[in-house]
């Protein structure tokens, strides 16, 4: 069975969720970040499929070692390419037309492992291999849904660990503290619509990331919900509703979903989408930043960062290039 079988309209993928989630089916999703290609399939079938999985531990791969060899050439674009999708962003943003932009580009990178390898090189919370076209090991979560409440961890803002006074610096800039603030008041009405009782829980965390090259220091937040007894009947709703992820369009969403595709000037596919897992009671999901995809006989790393109108258009580049790496355990 080829992984097409598995794609659908969004209506029957929406539909498809909500009876499983009601049959308490254990089940794969994937969903790109247009909405327009999701995935879902029976946990035993992905395998079969070519697709390898890993959130917060849980797996469908075996327990291969692969030595901790760099992995990555970054080969990347002019500094002037980049500015020239910058300045776009800051003319909507000066026109009050959104807050907050996630503004993304593709890296060329020179591998030396296979994307296989990388997978089982990789260490993070959330890992995806696609057959050959393109692998995932993210940070972020999405949602996840357990013992009747929803949670969501969105990640903004990254510095490199070995900065002095790194923890200082990154919680006090005013530019990621704008962006981060965006973020978290997006997120926490996307969650008003599905739940309630929303709270943040935590504000501002870091997270230590060690990667082939270098360790990044990352800020998070922890923001919850109550959901209703029924809920698993209304998985995919729920999902729908709040979709694409606040982390990686921007705010207002709507107006910035349209920015993003005019500045960026090419779909994202599965790139910023989602993915994830249902045990038959509880549900976890990532969002598919630290991206690789094959092309053709090439390879991209698809990266990028929010953009406010106190962006610094060589330091939003340095952070794209920067967040190019493979995490390591």
């Amino acid at each position: 069975m080829d992984v097409n079988t598995f794609k659908m309209d969004l209506l029957h993928f929406v539909n498809m969720m909500n009876r499983w989630g009601e049959e308490k089916v254990p089940f794969l999703f994937i969903v790109d970040f247009e909405m327009v290609n999701p995935l879902i399939m029976r946990l035993e079938e992905a395998k079969q499929n070519g697709i390898l999985y890993s959130v917060n531990d849980i797996t469908n791969a075996d327990n291969r070692r692969i030595s901790r060899s760099k992995t990555i050439e970054k080969r990347p674009g002019k500094l002037s390419d980049y500015e020239k999708k910058f300045n776009k962003v800051l003319r909507h943003l000066e026109y009050g037309d959104t807050f907050l932009t996630n503004l993304t580009i593709s890296t060329e990178v020179g591998l030396t492992n296979s994307l296989q390898d990388i997978f089982f090189q990789s260490d993070a919370k959330y890992k995806l291999l696609f057959k050959d076209q393109f692998l995932v090991f993210s940070p972020e979560t999405f949602i996840q849904i357990r013992d009747g409440k929803i949670y969501s961890y969105p990640m903004k803002g990254t510095i490199d660990a070995s900065v002095a006074n790194a923890n200082e610096i990154i919680l006090t800039d005013r530019k990621e503290l704008a962006e981060h603030v965006t973020i978290v008041d997006l997120i926490r009405n996307d969650l008003s619509q599905v739940a309630s009782n929303v709270i943040v829980k935590r504000f501002r965390y870091l997270d230590e990331v060690r990667t082939d090259g270098k360790n990044l220091l990352q800020v998070s937040s922890e923001i919850c919900g109550d959901l209703d007894g029924s809920y698993r009947n209304t998985l995919g709703n729920i999902l729908l509703k709040l979709l694409p992820a606040g982390s990686v369009s921007g705010a207002p969403k709507p107006k910035t979903l349209q920015i993003i595709r005019e500045v960026e000037g090419e779909s994202r596919g599965y790139y910023t989408g989602i993915f994830g897992y249902f045990n038959g009671v509880n549900l976890d999901s990532g969002v598919m930043i630290r991206f690789i995809e094959r092309r053709g006989d090439r390879f991209f790393y698809r990266s990028g960062g929010g953009i406010t109108t106190q962006s610094v258009v060589e330091l939003e580049y340095q952070e794209a290039i920067d967040k190019v790496y493979v995490p390591v355990a």
